[in-house]
């Protein structure tokens, strides 16, 4: 065994901590992150009305919610959002925007796996980009079903980064030959684009999480039923989103985005 293997949870998990943090100053300024459009915004709404319906006022907790590009999404649909991420840097940024809005969104710092918060408390959790970065997503599954009300819903909103299809494989080898040849500029949205050593970072990190061969839809529904939740659904009909977003990358970029596997996943804890 490697000593990092022998590394304990702990340790990642501060290293994970670490790693967003830094990821904060620039998180709003990269495509995939932020949000660029209204036409995107729309597509966005599309999505979460699809899986959660309307607010009316309804509970909802976003979890690892970054610089709060999901919690505002869930406001305009009328939730009463909470945002709940452990990196200082990236709540500073969401507080400031909430503030800009004028939206009242309450934010504070805690752990997707140990939240806190009530029993029964929520009427939809909602991730996204969270569940391939977990270093036990079961524990996490249960806590999510714990802090939701009998018949609410989980989102996740991820992707199998790790495991690339044989076309993305072959748009990331022209997409990489082009930028050497400086015919396509770098853009952002990506690990790739990322200093040498944030990219070391993210590697590290990645070989040690539990999605570390990657977060297939398949095995993230096992986990969510043995959690006990059911009705669980996968939905990879993400195209609107794909397509507005790729006016923001070069041609090559938005191929490879589309052609990864993106899903999101809606769930229900039983007992309404």
């Amino acid at each position: 065994m490697t000593s990092q293997t022998l590394r304990p949870n702990r340790d990642l998990r501060e290293d994970i901590k670490a790693y967003w943090s830094l990821r904060a100053e620039t998180f709003d300024t990269q495509p995939g992150h932020e949000i660029f459009s209204e036409e995107e915004r729309a597509a966005w709404h599309a999505l979460l009305r699809r899986h959660l319906g309307e607010g009316n006022g309804r509970q909802a907790l976003d979890l690892a919610c970054g610089t709060a590009v999901v919690s505002h999404l869930l406001d305009d649909l009328g939730f009463a959002v909470t945002g709940m991420d452990w990196a200082e840097p990236m709540l500073e940024r969401a507080r400031a925007k909430a503030r800009d809005r004028g939206r009242q969104i309450r934010f504070y710092m805690g752990d997707a796996e140990r939240t806190m918060e009530p029993d029964d408390s929520y009427d939809a959790v909602t991730n996204r980009h969270l569940v391939w970065t977990l270093v036990d997503p079961l524990a996490c599954f249960q806590e999510w079903k714990r802090v939701l009300k009998p018949g609410g819903k989980v989102l996740i909103i991820d992707g199998d980064f790790v495991n690339p299809s044989t076309f993305t494989r072959l748009i990331a080898t022209l997409k990489s030959w082009f930028e050497r040849k400086k015919a396509v500029p770098q853009t952002g949205g990506s690990s790739h684009n990322l200093p040498k050593d944030m990219m070391a970072t993210h590697r590290e990190i990645l070989s040690q999480v539990h999605f570390r061969n990657g977060a297939r839809a398949e095995a993230v529904c096992a986990l969510l039923a043995e959690a006990g939740f059911t009705d669980i659904t996968i939905d990879t009909d993400l195209k609107a989103i794909h397509r507005t977003q790729r006016k923001h990358f070069s041609l090559l970029k938005g191929l490879e985005r589309a052609t990864q596997h993106r899903y999101a996943i809606c769930a229900v804890k039983p007992g309404a």
